[in-house]
């Protein structure tokens, strides 16, 4: 059977598996979320599948993304992170992924859970965009200026409106699959 994609997951298997499996589909889980908001904000200025190749590595050297483990990074912690060639050695980024994760704790002592929190920007419904090519899905929206700010006010860093975009099509709170897409009516 020939599966009609989104068209931007070219052919690289890793890539393509990403489309098919995980990208758009609504993210009800803190653990999930974390991790993608995590991958999104290592992935401002560089290519999603630069990320995608370094996801596992990112795995094993964030502690599975166990945001309550990475809110307690210490210096020494943050100095063998800048050393370790498996993942974006970013100083900055991940500063950042600290501070994220004691936020991301504060968002869920605020709201009960993180999910609540921003699914709560779509009245807990995935907005379903019925886009027809690639020059149609925008960079950022209305939403994602929104909730980017609201995000810094709480203290979170590297989640530009860009990165929420990205964010929101990747945890399915916008469905972006191109109408023509297989997996379009699927999530």
């Amino acid at each position: 059977m020939n599966k009609s994609g989104c068209g931007w997951e070219g052919k690289e298997e890793i890539y393509v598996k990403y489309h098919d499996e995980e990208w758009g589909v609504p993210v009800r889980d803190d653990a999930r979320q974390f991790e993608f908001l995590i991958l999104e904000t290592f992935q401002a200025g560089l290519s999603w599948i630069t990320i995608l190749r370094k996801r596992e590595n990112f795995r094993k050297a964030l502690d599975n993304f166990d945001y309550k483990k990475i809110a307690l990074y210490n210096e020494e912690k943050i100095q063998s992170l800048l050393k370790d060639e498996g993942i974006i050695r970013n100083r900055l980024k991940i500063r950042a992924t600290v501070s994220n994760a004691q936020a991301f704790m504060k968002v869920q002592e605020e709201f009960g859970s993180f999910t609540d929190y921003i699914w709560g920007f779509v009245n807990h419904k995935p907005i379903n965009e019925k886009r027809k090519t690639l020059k149609e899905i925008p960079a950022t929206s209305e939403l994602s200026d929104k909730l980017s700010k609201d995000l810094k006010k709480r203290g979170f860093k590297f989640v530009g409106s860009t990165v929420v975009y990205a964010h929101l099509q990747a945890t399915g709170i916008i469905n972006d699959h191109l109408v023509d897409c297989f997996r379009h009516s699927e999530v």
